[in-house]
């Protein structure tokens, strides 16, 4: 469970101080927990805050009740966090096999590795000794990276807007992997997203925006009054 406790978030602009996020106090304990909200909000820099990317400026972050406030990034990624960016980085050298060894910490055999590759539905033996580089779309990197998730086992995986640089058939296919992710993963699933469809699947919706939480439910609570908002704010759902 993971539990936010006053957050505040300022920036240094110019001479004054911006407030980016102002008094956040969330518990995140479902299965799939969704943030949503217009841009601007804040939603990126909470799960940037939670990653240990970047330190609040005040308040506390709680991981299954241990204060994780002043953990680095490679820290709370021990204790049990992954992050996945909204660009997944390209390592050149490196094999979809080696990337996935790493993630999951230990030695890996070729099948347990086309296992979790079947899983995020890529062809196991046409990816796993694919080199990490621009053959790759943006629709496979996203997957082979929720694939190192899924090898890492951690108690919260964080996803930055996963469908940002995608094609509608990557989205579609991407929803199938989370709507699985739910079903198997032994963890909480965080996504920050403006997309219909994966807010539809979400276990728990949290509305950001001008840096304070405005919903926070379940999305038979949350969504329909969300989407009715979204007809007049067209930046804050979007379908594919």
């Amino acid at each position: 469970m993971l539990e936010l406790r006053n957050i505040t978030y300022e920036v240094d602009d110019k001479d004054d101080n911006r407030e980016i996020l102002k008094d956040i106090s969330l518990v995140m304990d479902g299965h799939f927990v969704a943030v949503t909200g217009p841009n601007g909000g804040g939603k990126s820099t909470l799960a940037k805050l939670i990653a240990g990317i970047l330190k609040p400026s005040g308040g506390q972050i709680l991981l299954d009740g241990e204060d994780i406030t002043e953990l680095s990034v490679t820290e709370r990624a021990r204790a049990g966090i992954s992050y996945a960016f909204q660009q997944p980085v390209r390592f050149k050298g490196l094999t979809v096999k080696d990337l996935i060894t790493i993630a999951a910490g230990k030695k890996m055999n070729v099948s347990s590795i086309c296992d979790i590759l079947s899983e995020v539905g890529l062809c196991a033996r046409e990816y796993v000794d694919r080199e990490i580089n621009d053959s790759l779309s943006g629709g496979e990197l996203k997957r082979i990276e929720i694939a190192m998730i899924i090898a890492r086992g951690t108690k919260l995986s964080i996803f930055d807007e996963p469908e940002a640089g995608i094609d509608l058939w990557s989205f579609q296919s991407l929803i199938k992997v989370f709507e699985k992710m739910r079903e198997d993963i032994n963890g909480t699933i965080l996504i920050i997203s403006h997309q219909e469809r994966i807010l539809e699947i979400a276990d728990k919706i949290i509305v950001i925006a001008d840096g304070q939480v405005k919903m926070t439910g379940t999305k038979e609570q949350v969504l329909p009054g969300l989407l009715h908002t979204a007809q007049t704010c067209p930046t804050l759902t979007e379908k594919i």
